[in-house]
């Protein structure tokens, strides 16, 4: 891969494939071609993957987020498709417009357009009190987050990611009284270890003082790294500290399109038959654990499905 494809609504920077290749000395001539050509014999050989066929971003993607290391690039492609087998209620076909339309009035979730000056994406997770707040509303919250997150594997090319939650206008009460921590550790290790979405911050906005309550939630489900860089703000503005104006939607005081906006792009992008297309096609990347050596799972996977003991959030 020589260029980052171009998508409907991501865009890049003209030095970043040249600039995050150089951050893991993979940036001399030949160098990635190499690297993605070891990891995809490697997947050639694993007798339990059932998909074998992956793009060449796809492998390139998966050593960026592993900072260049083929090995941490093996187990991660190892986990995903292990996941999706052992966790299949986070995943499935849907339609993320129709399948979850009450889950889309309450939460706003959408990556933004523009990357940060040293590569990341920026995400926002916006939360309204428009209705009710139901247990399968969360379910269905990981599900399309996760759809999400296989369109950014597929599309784009970054250094990592800065996540906006802004409960700046929701009960933060009602959404912590309903989490579950199994279902959320399970959530986020695969997002972070099955995506590879490296997290540079989380930012919590809200000044209630249940945040700490939500704040003691994420430090039990992420690691100690991960969780030292959770901020909470009082203030929509206080994110002009961190987060570049020019990147920013209008109504977070910034000059990119306001989050409604963004909002509805995203569900037309997640919800075209091609990324369903897509979806179908990766969800169908599980595994056959008939054909793994026992061994290798026991040590790798013991306790996956229900408390993660063995697979801990970095």
């Amino acid at each position: 891969m020589d260029t980052i494809p171009k998508d409907r609504i991501l865009e890049s920077k003209s030095d970043a494939l040249t600039a995050i290749r150089k951050q893991y000395n993979l940036d001399k001539p030949g160098q990635m071609k190499e690297a993605v050509s070891i990891l995809r014999d490697w997947v050639q050989q694993q007798e339990h993957f059932k998909k074998k066929d992956f793009s060449l971003h796809y492998y390139e993607n998966c050593i960026i987020t592993c900072k260049g290391s083929l090995e941490r690039a093996k187990s991660q492609l190892d986990k995903i498709c292990t996941m999706r087998t052992l966790l299949p209620q986070f995943f499935g076909d849907y339609n993320v417009k129709s399948d979850f339309e009450s889950l889309n009035e309450i939460v706003y979730v959408f990556p933004l357009p523009k990357l940060t000056d040293d590569y990341y994406r920026v995400i926002i997770i916006k939360n309204y009190d428009i209705t009710v707040l139901k247990n399968s509303h969360l379910m269905d919250y990981y599900k399309e987050v996760i759809i999400l997150a296989e369109y950014l594997k597929a599309h784009d090319y970054v250094t990592g990611f800065i996540a906006i939650l802004d409960y700046s206008e929701t009960n933060i009460m009602d959404i912590v009284s309903k989490l579950n921590p199994v279902e959320l550790k399970q959530a986020m290790s695969i997002l972070i270890q099955g995506y590879g979405m490296r997290i540079k911050g989380i930012f919590i906005i809200s000044t209630s003082k249940v945040v700490n309550s939500m704040v003691a939630i994420l430090k039990q489900v992420l690691s100690a790294k991960v969780a030292d860089r959770i901020n909470v703000l009082k203030d929509v503005e206080d994110i002009h500290n961190y987060i570049p104006q020019e990147i920013l939607p209008k109504d977070y005081g910034g000059e990119e399109r306001c989050s409604k906006d963004l909002r509805n792009e995203w569900l037309d992008a997640l919800s075209s038959e091609e990324h369903m297309k897509y979806m179908r096609e990766m969800n169908a990347a599980g595994t056959d654990e008939t054909f793994r050596r026992k061994d290798s799972f026991n040590e790798q996977y013991a306790g996956m499905p229900g408390t993660f003991k063995v697979l801990s959030v970095d």
